[in-house]
């Protein structure tokens, strides 16, 4: 007997929206978040995380037939299911007690009271992990590479072992009179123990670092120093150090403008500072380097970046000061530069930095050519000596901490490392927080960091995933406390570390995807993997690894025993370790690990995996454009025997708004539910693909809309169960016997998926089926009154009969729709004896664009007796898609709009309904 599947809710359907914008509210805030425990590339919003994993445990009440007989008893229940969801995902209720505890009786009732332990193999910066063991989940957190092992470890396995406990600095404990809950201590002691480094660092290289004297004679700290790079002008006649600068501007701030202006005087080149607009940089004059090359502010004479390339081969690129940005009175001062502050600049280069090699070749690494070939070469001298000053403080502030801790009567030694958690754990544990506050500084406080002129602040290495060349720098001061600075990033590690819900245990460890189970077959993967040659992972991670080994090496002498980080086992595809074959080698490896992972798998879970992509790539084999990178993660996960039966976008950048429709530019990722494929899975051919997608899609289809997904999000969505048919069968013949490619399965997917939503025009009365052809042929513009009436003939209705209904206008042998700004205000269903689901959309759309959605609420109480609601929202797909097909993005966007807020339209048509009664059950086909 065939078993039957219990699906999860990630497999039917998911509050998509209110995900997407608690992901993007995410991205937007700028503290206080746990990834600012370090930076790592690419992460998901813990948001998304916390969503995907609850869907992806929790039951789909179809799946619970017993409990909810009927399709309305599944919608209610679904309802209330993503009523949790959309509460989780609310930032402020990241440790709300009661709602975890809520979330948590829904996991543990859907998996029999003992949920599986989550896996994540490529843990990176943590996000997932981090969500399993908030939701109360065992988490097992595992990476190949140690910079984000220890991003784990700070993230979920260090953080419980002291949850509740008072800080141990002299003092700290008695300045809060309460309890210190989750890791508020051990958060406050990294506060406290980072202001002793900060003012061990100010005795030993505050002199590095002195003030600046202001026109009214007083001094104030410095928050960086600009510098531009330079190179001998090659023409004879001038030999000028010619300045190589992108931007003179310092400052765009309405208000506040401010540029350097250059001038040469005896052979060199001089700053000043201008405030003028009259005299500012013009767009074509601005700065003295572009993509093909420099110019020499001195003779003039053009300069080919093979030329800069070749100086800085040899050695031969400088720098100069250019100016000083100094703290105001709220508002940024810039001064010229001055011998004191150049020479302060100029100091010797520290023995003992890390003179380890750049890779010559590797993604995303754009410096070598310049001359920049070993991770020192990244840092000024005077970076130098302050990150190597500061990692070894490291080191001291452990002792300081160890003895602080025996001070207090507590268990010293014991290795954090092996897990221990005596006082020896604890200084380990402080030092680690620390340390990565000091490889967070290793970001900020380098050679290619930019000075950002419209916000006035330094822009740290990493704002990309790649190592770039910067013409002009920003030099930090990492004494002080603005951006930049090591107290600044003390106070984002003790910020995230406070936040932490370190409620259960978790277990971080180092290795290899293919065995990060280690041997264990009854957990549920969850887990976002990097995709081919997005991102070089361990090369640029290397940045971090060489100070992280020299300040807790010694605290994880198993993490840290390489010189660099491992690379040989990475999983990406970088030509510059596997040659022209990086592709193939990635393709194969990523198979054998997922096809590991499949046995892993604990049994009636799905597991979920992130695709991040590009809309639209192009086929280099082909010359097609498609998402061929789509293609291929499908493909390999089917060959890895999964069958994926789920597709989301998580679109955390809100592309679904209007830039993002007329940009064509999808954003973030796609999350991917999989199951194996039974080994006696069956065969077909593509007649029997098509018959099956036409059976299976139209009810998947209705699912989805139920669950009021975005319109621009149906598409995507629908490929779920479109491949969940397809990847169920062991081989699908085409006619020459070949296996179908998943490039043709898509194509016969989205060719189905049209086909029911122009089937579900047969939901709809006679005027509003002429009024959807209509308005495919014409939108809101005039048309000719003979192929009106024609078109109305074929639909069983009449012009004029719409037109007394309030549907269109006919004059003057011209027929024009009514839009919805044009309706009355005064529209009342009730008193309307032709009542049509067209006119309902649009008088509903007007509402919510016009009044909000109050007053959208008030009409769809007032409607839904004289119409059936499932039908208006289909309707309202419909006409999405219709404009998507002809480009018309404004219009797009109304209906995308119009049913995205569908949820919060009905939410408040059932307090409205609750608070006075109406004779029916309400049913509107919604989920919340």
């Amino acid at each position: 007997m065939t078993e039957v599947r219990k699906r999860k809710l990630i497999e039917v359907a998911l509050p998509l929206e209110a995900i997407n914008a608690a992901g993007k509210a995410e991205k937007d805030r700028k503290v206080g978040k746990p990834q600012q425990v370090h930076h790592w590339w690419a992460r998901r919003p813990i948001v998304v995380s916390r969503a995907v994993l609850f869907s992806q445990l929790v039951d789909d009440p179809s799946s619970r037939p017993d409990e909810f007989p009927t399709d309305e008893a599944q919608a209610a229940e679904r309802k209330r299911l993503f009523g949790i969801i959309e509460r989780l995902v609310v930032w402020d209720n990241a440790n709300n007690q009661p709602l975890l505890d809520e979330a948590r009786t829904e996991i543990w009732k859907s998996c029999g009271g003992t949920p599986p332990p989550i896996l994540d193999p490529f843990a990176g910066g943590g996000s997932i992990p981090l969500e399993a063991q908030r939701l109360g989940l065992e988490a097992h957190a595992s990476d190949l590479n140690p910079v984000a092992v220890l991003i784990n470890k700070a993230l979920i396995e260090i953080p419980p072992k002291w949850a509740g406990k008072p800080p141990f600095f002299p003092g700290a404990a008695e300045s809060q009179i309460h309890s210190w809950p989750r890791a508020t201590g051990l958060a406050e002691d990294v506060r406290r123990y980072g202001g002793w480094m900060r003012d061990q660092a100010e005795q030993r290289i505050g002199h590095l670092y002195p003030k600046v004297k202001l026109p009214d004679g007083s001094k104030t700290p410095v928050i960086a120093w600009i510098w531009a790079r330079t190179v001998r002008c090659r023409n004879p006649a001038c030999g000028i150090p010619m300045p190589l600068v992108r931007s003179w501007w310092l400052s765009k701030k309405k208000g506040r403008e401010a540029y350097v202006v250059p001038a040469v005087e005896g052979g060199r080149v001089v700053f000043t500072i201008g405030h003028d607009l009259r005299n500012a940089p013009t767009k074509s004059a601005d700065g003295t380097v572009s993509r093909t090359g420099a110019v020499c502010i001195g003779c003039g004479d053009p300069v080919p970046l093979a030329y800069v390339r070749a100086e800085g081969k040899a050695g031969r690129i400088g720098s100069q000061l250019m100016a000083i940005v100094a703290e105001g009175d709220r508002r940024r001062i810039y001064l010229p530069p001055n011998d004191e502050h150049a020479q302060a600049g100029e100091v010797p280069r520290p023995a003992d930095v890390p003179e380890t090699n750049l890779p010559e070749q590797a993604l995303g690494f754009r410096v070598q050519g310049y001359g920049i070939t070993r991770h020192a070469d990244l840092y000024t001298n005077r970076q130098l000596t302050a990150m190597a000053t500061y990692s070894d403080l490291v080191q001291e502030v452990r002792e300081r901490v160890l003895q602080d801790v025996a001070a207090a009567d507590v268990l010293a030694g014991e290795s954090l490392e092996a897990g221990g958690v005596g006082g020896g754990a604890y200084a380990s544990a402080v030092a680690t927080y620390l340390a990565l506050a000091v490889s967070r500084l290793a970001d900020w406080s380098n050679s290619l960091c930019r000075w950002e002129n419209k916000g006035e602040v330094s822009q740290q290495l990493f704002g990309k995933q790649t190592i770039s060349m910067v013409w002009d720098f920003s030099e930090a001061n990492v004494t002080g406390h603005s951006s930049g600075s090591f107290d600044a990033c003390v106070t984002n590690v003790a910020r995230a570390l406070e936040k932490l819900s370190g409620a259960v245990p978790a277990s971080v460890y180092q290795a290899d995807a293919s065995t990060a189970h280690r041997g264990n077959h009854s957990l549920c993967v969850a887990t976002d993997p990097p995709y081919y040659d997005n991102i070089g992972y361990a090369d640029l991670s290397d940045v971090f690894y060489v100070w992280l080994r020299r300040s807790v090496g010694h605290i994880f002498p198993n993490l840290f025993a390489t010189l660099l980080t491992p690379k040989s086992a990475e999983l990406v595809a970088d030509p510059g370790r596997s040659g022209a074959e990086s592709a193939q080698v990635f393709e194969a490896r990523f198979v054998e690990v997922f096809r590991r992972l499949a046995d892993a798998q604990a049994h009636g879970i799905p597991m979920t995996v992130v695709y991040a992509f590009k809309q639209s790539e192009t086929d280099t084999v082909s010359g097609e454009v498609a998402s061929t990178g789509w293609e291929t993660m499908l493909e390999a996960l089917i060959k890895a025997g999964l069958s994926v039966t789920a597709t989301w976008p998580m679109r955390t950048e809100m592309s679904s708004r209007m830039r993002g429709m007329e940009s064509n530019a999808l954003a973030s990722s796609i999350v991917l539910a999989c199951r194996a494929r039974p080994e006696a899975a069956r065969t077909t051919d593509r007649r029997g693909l098509i018959a099956a997608l036409r059976s299976q899609l139209p009810g998947a289809l209705r699912e989805l809309q139920q669950g009021s997904i975005a319109p621009v999000d149906l598409a995507q969505a629908a490929i779920g169960p479109g491949m969940g048919i397809f990847s169920s069968y062991a081989h699908v013949a085409e006619p020459d016997g070949s296996q179908m490619r998943v490039r043709t399965a898509l194509a016969l997917i989205n060719q189905v998926l049209a086909e029911v939503l122009t089937e579900q025009e047969g939901d709809l009365d006679g005027d509003s089926r002429f009024a959807l052809k209509w308005f495919e042929q014409h939108g809101w513009d005039e048309g000719q009154f003979g192929s009106a009436e024609t078109l109305a003939k074929a639909m069983n209705t009449s012009v004029a009969g719409m037109e007394r209904a309030g549907v269109l206008r006919a004059r003057a042998g011209k027929v024009k729709l009514i839009a919805p700004e044009d309706l009355l205000d005064t529209y009342d269903p009730a008193r309307d004896e032709r009542v049509t689901v067209w006119e309902i959309v649009a008088h509903l759309l007007r509402r919510l664009e016009d009044r909000g959605v109050d007053a959208a609420a008030q009409f769809m109480l007032e409607a839904q007796a004289h119409v059936d609601m499932d039908a208006v929202k289909e309707l309202g797909y419909l006409l999405y898609s219709i404009c998507d097909k002809q480009g018309w993005a404004p219009q797009a966007l109304r209906f995308n709009n119009l049913v995205t807020s569908w949820s919060d339209v009905d939410r408040a048509a059932r307090t409205v309904s609750a608070s006075r009664p109406v004779q029916g059950a309400f049913d509107f086909g919604v989920d919340e």
